[in-house]
């Protein structure tokens, strides 16, 4: 007997249902949401914290700003410069990828991965814990 290769998608019924497409932007709106409190929460610790390392060569940058100050103030302590790096790569990245999503729409692939989701929890029922934010 010959086996069939499996697939790497959910097999699932057609896609065309209203019902299905409102959990699909919900699992979408969902997704934005927990990016942007993601930033929030970065921003709220990290953020603090390396400014607070920063502390004594913000008072220099207050008094005599230069970009070289800058450059060695943040080069001298390299975790408040990493910590703050991060931050503001993590608000460009989302920045980015939100406003790709307005202007051009979801990719495909993007929203094949969400059906994909939406299927799965479907499947496991009420025990998944985004059912209740998905499938009512």
């Amino acid at each position: 007997m010959e086996q069939q290769p499996k697939q790497n998608s959910i097999n699932h019924e057609d896609n065309s249902d209203p019902e299905f497409e409102r959990q699909v932007q919900r699992l979408y709106e969902l997704t934005v949401y927990s990016r942007w409190l993601l930033i929030v929460f970065v921003w709220l610790t990290i953020v603090p914290i390396c400014l607070w390392n920063l502390r004594m060569e913000i008072a220099l940058w207050k008094e005599y700003f230069t970009f070289a100050a800058v450059r060695y103030g943040l080069i001298s302590h390299p975790l408040a410069a990493l910590g703050l790096a991060f931050s503001v790569g993590m608000i460009l990245a989302v920045l980015i990828w939100q406003s790709r999503n307005i202007l051009f729409g979801l990719s495909s692939e993007e929203k094949k991965l969400l059906e994909d989701r939406v299927w799965r929890i479907r499947k496991q029922g009420s025990n998944h814990p985004l059912w209740k934010w998905i499938c009512n």
